[in-house]
């Protein structure tokens, strides 16, 4: 699809601080690189998807969804002859600001924010990236290229809230560099939707393999329906886990499909031909069919009701939530016996909430047991 690759995003402007280009690598497969070899990439082995990680070995993980993303990612930007790297580095580095306990950990810690800025994964994954990974001599952070600043800020679309940037991030870097009231690349409009694709079919396979609920009630969501049919007469006590895997994987084809598709057609009918044409469109071109969409939306009041809203996994969630404010309090009263002066020095609070969110579960847990 080479007519494409006209509104790909393949040169870069730079970075925040001027580095020497090399010989090997591209800009963005450097960026790809120093996420993949990242503390904060590592320590999503161990930080919920849904279940927590110690739960079992089997259930997915911060990491192990931001790798199907990237997969998923990858092959729809190799359709379109996208940038591959930045769109697998956008992929990767999506939930590095992501807390323990999943969204339960972020709502409660954000709670414990509220007065003092707020807390939003999406930005501390900035806040990462740019200040808090330090492997270099001469600079903060992993000193990024300016396209995948810009993929991560704005792959939900053009900013809106440009203060709250301003207070977790700062705007000073940004300023001539970086457009915040534009649309992102189609890189990162990709980057953003293969995690909806990801999300949706593998928490359904891990609802499944928990006994939350049975693949036969898939059927109770038509796009899923229709997928059951095909198989239903070959289901058996025997390859029961294969047809589940069999089931999700041509949800998830399908669903590619139908992206595919439709990015298409929006490409055609809003005339975007270069890269400049989509910054200054009026909404997202990367999206599914209204059939699509509805059908996911299904899907999400399907696994809200059945997976989500679980007992045990509210439990779970609650706990979550308990152990994060514990945390937030006692550091909060004796702040210097886990923080540095010079982490303190600046904001005590959000100090605070860069600690607690870049701890693994079993982090959180073991020194929660030890102060409680």
């Amino acid at each position: 699809m080479k007519k494409y690759s006209k509104i790909g995003l393949f040169k870069s402007k730079g970075r925040i601080f001027k580095e020497p280009l090399s010989k090997y690598r591209s800009p963005f497969q450097r960026d790809k690189d120093r996420i993949i070899h990242s503390a904060s990439f590592r320590r999503l082995k161990h930080k919920t998807q849904v279940f927590v990680n110690t739960e079992g070995d089997h259930y997915r993980t911060r990491i192990t969804h931001s790798m199907e993303v990237a997969q998923i990612a990858r092959s729809i930007a190799r359709h379109f002859n996208l940038n591959e790297d930045l769109t697998e580095t956008l992929s990767l580095a999506h939930d590095l600001g992501h807390t323990p306990f999943g969204h339960a950990g972020e709502e409660s810690l954000n709670e414990c924010m509220a007065s003092h800025g707020g807390f939003d994964h999406n930005l501390q994954t900035l806040r990462i990236v740019m200040f808090l990974e330090n492997k270099y001599l001469k600079f903060k952070g992993l000193n990024l290229t300016l396209e995948t600043i810009e993929g991560l800020l704005k792959h939900n679309g053009p900013i809106d809230n440009l203060e709250k940037v301003k207070s977790l991030i700062g705007l000073k870097k940004f300023k001539n560099k970086i457009n915040l009231k534009t649309f992102p690349s189609l890189e990162a409009q990709i980057a953003a939707i293969s995690d909806d694709i990801a999300y949706n079919n593998h928490d359904m396979q891990d609802g499944i393999k928990a006994n939350l609920f049975k693949l036969e009630e898939l059927t109770e969501i038509n796009f899923l329906k229709k997928i059951f049919q095909r198989y239903k007469n070959k289901i058996n006590k025997s390859n029961y886990k294969i047809a589940t895997n069999q089931i999700i994987r041509d949800s998830i084809d399908s669903m590619i499909k139908d992206l595919i598709i439709n990015t298409k057609n929006n490409l055609k009918k809003n005339q975007i031909r270069s890269f400049n044409d989509m910054r200054y469109t009026k909404k997202l071109m990367v999206d599914f069919s209204d059939n699509t969409l509805r059908s996911l939306e299904d899907i999400r009041y399907f696994l809200k009701t059945k997976m989500y809203n679980n007992k045990s996994v509210l439990l779970r969630n609650n706990n979550g939530k308990v152990i994060i404010k514990k945390l937030f309090n006692k550091i909060k009263n004796k702040p210097r016996k886990f923080l540095t002066k010079t982490e303190l020095s600046l904001d005590k609070y959000r100090a605070i909430s860069d600690f607690i969110s870049g701890m693994t579960d079993r982090f959180a847990i073991n020194l929660y047991n030890k102060i409680k």
